[in-house]
């Protein structure tokens, strides 16, 4: 089938599930949950073929660790699709209403954006995420996976189309596009009949996709994530945060990457924060007035304040002060989730007042902004931008609105 066939056929189902009840979602989400489990050994088995052509070929054990999947995330996927069952279907929510004075009734009401395009590298977990969001919310959802995940990706829908055909449903609701670049070419140029396109992914990739695409766009960012701990935080809680939003899962976009320590506090801060880092693996890359705390420091190089490691590495910096923390992250940022860790609530005021981020912390690990620990439940991503939709992109971020207008026979004068 070719992409065009791919996306006129998601686009006939787009006009199905909008109609849908929530009933009917919910029993196609759980019967999609009891064929991806039915189907864990052919999943797995095609996972492993994935990720020993990942090692064989040289790649990152971060990127492997997004690529892998055990029983145990396999059981995760399963019950991320079930718990989306359980949640509230943003469909037909009225976001205002009102009466005007001649009587006419005015409602903002969510429906499905209709077919959604989402282009993503290396997680298989993302293809049944991606998937149930976009069922619940009433869309057909055309799925652009990595090569690298091939195998996985084709395992994963062929269990979920089973799920969906038991439920009564089109399998053409949950797609995978195949082919070469010229494919996503094609995605990103289908106006009409893709509604929205959505990378997740690395910076080449979002950007590749926002620079190129036709489609309208909802970007999700990369991580530049930072912890800026202030002259009056406390320091066993500050190290306590760090660790857990660097060790915890490096590989993610809402990982710490970059580390600030306020200067008044730095001698007494950073030789217990770096021996802690340490323990825990980390390679620290700091600058030129951090490197006399610990002889295991790496110096930090030009352009490193702007990575994303996704891996056991951490830059690290001394500021001054607030202001010099904040112009950092200003410079440095990609709008992600910043954290400061401070018991003076000035500060920690202006830092929430002026740092531009979709997620601002206070005295809290970076790895708490995501879907599921919003209560969201399961996520597309996190959008960095400001149009439509910022933060966790969940069932309500999936919808758009119309206006329904009900008179009894008013005409404008």
């Amino acid at each position: 089938m070719t992409f065009a066939e791919q996306a006129a056929a998601a686009k006939r189902a787009s006009r199905e599930l909008a109609t849908l009840n929530r009933g009917r979602k919910d029993a196609a989400l759980h019967a999609m949950a009891d064929a991806l489990l039915a189907a864990s050994d052919q999943v797995l088995a095609a996972n492993a073929v994935d990720v020993a052509e990942a090692r064989a070929a040289g790649t990152s054990e971060s990127l492997i660790d997004r690529l892998a999947l055990t029983q145990s995330r396999l059981a995760g996927m399963a019950e991320g699709l079930r718990a989306l069952a359980g949640l509230a279907d943003p469909v037909g929510d009225v976001v205002r209403g009102w009466t005007n004075a001649n009587g006419v009734r005015v409602r903002q009401v969510r429906v499905p954006l209709g077919v959604v395009g989402i282009i993503y590298e290396a997680r298989p977990n993302v293809t049944a995420d991606a998937a149930g969001i976009c069922l619940k919310a009433g869309n057909a959802a055309l799925l652009r996976g990595s090569s690298s995940t091939l195998n996985s990706n084709r395992a994963v829908v062929a269990a979920l189309h089973a799920g969906l055909v038991a439920a009564g449903l089109p399998a053409e609701a949950v797609q995978l596009v195949e082919g070469d670049r010229s494919v996503t070419a094609e995605m990103m140029a289908a106006r009409g009949l893709v509604d929205v396109l959505i990378p997740r992914g690395g910076a080449g990739l979002i950007a590749a996709v926002v620079d190129g695409a036709k489609v309208p766009v909802i970007e999700t960012g990369t991580g530049n994530c930072h912890l800026y701990v202030d002259e009056a935080a406390d320091q066993d809680m500050a190290i306590a945060i760090m660790l857990n939003a660097k060790v915890q899962r490096p590989s993610v976009c809402n990982s710490l990457e970059t580390l600030l320590v306020h200067a008044d506090i730095a001698p007494s801060f950073l030789p217990r924060a770096l021996a802690a880092l340490a323990e825990a693996g980390v390679t620290v890359h700091g600058t030129a007035e951090v490197l006399p705390y610990s002889e295991e420091i790496v110096p930090a190089v030009p352009g490193e304040f702007d990575a994303e490691y996704l891996s056991l590495d951490l830059a690290c910096a001394i500021v001054p002060d607030l202001d010099a923390a904040l112009e950092h992250i200003r410079v440095h940022s990609t709008g992600h989730s910043e954290t400061i860790i401070t018991d003076d609530r000035r500060a920690a005021d202006r830092f929430v007042a002026e740092v531009d981020a979709a997620a601002v912390l206070v005295n809290a690990s970076s790895r708490f902004v995501d879907g599921g620990e919003f209560g969201f439940g399961a996520e597309i991503g996190i959008s960095t931008q400001k149009l439509h939709a910022r933060g966790p992109m969940a069932l309500a971020e999936m919808t758009s609105t119309k206006y329904i207008v009900d008179g009894a026979g008013q005409v404008r004068g």
